[in-house]
């Protein structure tokens, strides 16, 4: 008889809702934006992906078989090792590959997509405990580190014509660049464009707004996010930056370039799949609702005084304060019921 006596902390709610079933739903949700970036950005964006999964992957195997032991007193638990990470396998390192892969142009190289995935794998996760443990999303912090490192600058459109940062059509929300600074208004993309993601320039599933707002329908109504927290980082940071581009020099106020802000670069996909992340967000609504407008803000200003897409960075910066946030923003106890207060006489 097992005798174990397992202790974890309350509340103890039972749910058939796993960490491994909640994976596989987010999986299914970036399908359609992996599909459209494949049929966008042909083989090389398939060679992103499945390099960038598979390494995750492989990264994740390999930490675990020898932080636990796997080479130790030659190989002799091997065997238990693998069936050990097999049974604990949760389909997190598939999202996170996955994710990552999304957010990087088509021009990546196979090299810089493998050392961005184990980077992401083992820098930001297993070495803070594996699995809802890491600090920062690990896709955000992959990518910004291979930003740095590679200066991924080069991306191509769907017409696979090499794009780069100086050319006319831009990546993100750097097409806007000459509509704010007092550009040919008639020379910007359509807003039809970049819902369907035809002709832009962007990540290899940024670009299909179409795709990403059909994985967003799937995630709320399986209740893996809720439905307001993108949206109103989507609104706000669209919002905000509008009001600023109204401050450049013979610009004026128009409410509809929000669609532009909301359509363009990282946006949509950094608010749907990455900002609402468990582990990274608070725990708390009102927590939540801090956290999402200091995204807004930080997105809409460094968007406006950089010219180039600051999605990832911002979600990497703003991890840094959630627990800052549930320190200060502290969510209401389980079952707690405000005590009525006695009338005076």
């Amino acid at each position: 008889m097992d005798n174990t006596i397992v202790i974890s902390t309350p509340p103890h709610v039972k749910s058939p809702r796993t960490t491994k079933g909640i994976m596989l739903d987010v999986l299914i949700a970036l399908l359609p934006a992996t599909i459209a970036g494949l049929i966008f950005f042909g083989w090389q964006a398939l060679v992103v992906i499945v390099t960038a999964v598979l390494s995750a992957v492989a990264a994740e195997f390999v930490y675990y078989f020898i932080y636990n032991g796997g080479f130790k007193d030659k190989c002799s638990k091997a065997a238990g090792v693998c069936k050990k990470w097999l049974k604990q396998f949760d389909f997190t390192s598939v999202v996170t590959g996955l994710i990552l892969a999304l957010i990087l142009p088509s021009t990546a190289k196979w090299y810089e997509v493998l050392i961005g995935a184990v980077f992401a794998i083992v820098i930001v996760k297993m070495l803070f405990g594996g699995t809802g443990k890491n600090l920062v999303n690990p896709a955000a912090a992959g990518r910004v580190m291979m930003f740095l490192s590679f200066s991924l600058t080069t991306y191509i459109a769907a017409n696979f014509e090499p794009t780069s940062l100086d050319s006319e059509l831009f990546t993100g929300a750097t097409h806007l660049s000459g509509w704010l600074l007092g550009g040919n208004p008639d020379a910007k993309i359509t807003w039809l464009d970049l819902f369907l993601g035809a002709g832009v320039a962007g990540c290899i599933g940024e670009t299909c707004k179409l795709a990403l707002i059909a994985g967003y329908i799937y995630l709320v109504v399986r209740k893996v996010i809720k439905w307001w927290q993108p949206l109103l980082y989507i609104v706000l940071s669209a919002f905000l930056s509008v009001c600023m581009a109204a401050t450049v020099e013979g610009a004026t106020f128009d409410i509809s370039l929000m669609l532009d802000y909301s359509l363009s670069g990282g946006l949509m996909f950094g608010a749907i799949f990455m900002a609402t992340d468990y582990v990274t967000s608070p725990k708390g609504v009102y927590g939540q609702i801090v956290y999402y407008v200091l995204l807004a803000v930080l997105t809409s200003l460094l968007r406006f005084y950089t010219k180039i897409e600051v999605v990832s960075f911002i979600i990497l910066l703003v991890n840094l304060v959630v627990p800052l946030i549930d320190t200060y923003i502290v969510r209401r106890p389980f079952g707690y019921v405000k005590e009525k207060t006695k009338e005076g006489k």
